[in-house]
């Protein structure tokens, strides 16, 4: 079974997420390709997805967005889990993306599940304009990636895999 994990990344935080998730899956035994959304054009060799997006306003980078909606039949047709990564500390606002970006997402996959993780802000890595919108906004610098949760939720994914790539038992002869 071969897995693909794609994060889209700004500031390489959601890709270390990403390299996560596919750290754990290949620990269960699943062959992982981590790839950026923007580098995938054939979803045939993937018996599922794990896609993710840094946040920035509430909304998916423009790259994953455009790839869930040019491959969305493709990613309806196999299990796929989605996670975004951005919400930042004490600063953390408590509906981190918009209702409807998630609800396209779900609708547009068929995901079986969509979770948001803490994120990693670098503010010397910031452009201007994106300091100046993360001090508006209260953001502090520091990394608030919780690796536990990220690892757990990692593991229910491989054991959903798993159980979706055991064979189904045959019936014996009845009597």
């Amino acid at each position: 079974m071969r897995i693909l994990v794609s994060p889209a990344s700004r500031h390489g935080g959601t890709a270390e997420i990403g390299r996560a998730i596919a750290g754990v899956l290949r620990g269960n035994g699943i062959d992982v390709d981590v790839t950026q959304p923007a580098d995938i054009h054939d979803l045939e060799p993937y018996a599922g997805f794990v896609i993710g997006s840094a946040l920035y306003m509430g909304s998916w980078l423009p790259a994953a967005k455009r790839f869930v909606d040019d491959h969305q039949e493709g990613l309806r047709r196999k299990p796929t889990w989605l996670f975004s990564s951005g919400p930042l500390g004490p600063a953390k606002p408590a509906e981190p993306i918009h209702a409807d970006v998630v609800e396209h997402l779900i609708a547009a996959t068929a995901a079986k599940e969509h979770r948001v993780f803490s994120g990693r802000l670098e503010l010397d890595r910031l452009s201007r304009p994106e300091r100046f919108v993360a001090r508006w906004v209260g953001a502090e610098d520091g990394d608030y990636r919780e690796w536990d949760e990220i690892e757990a939720w990692t593991a229910d994914i491989a054991a959903s895999l798993k159980a979706l790539d055991e064979p189904t038992p045959t019936p014996g002869p009845t009597r």
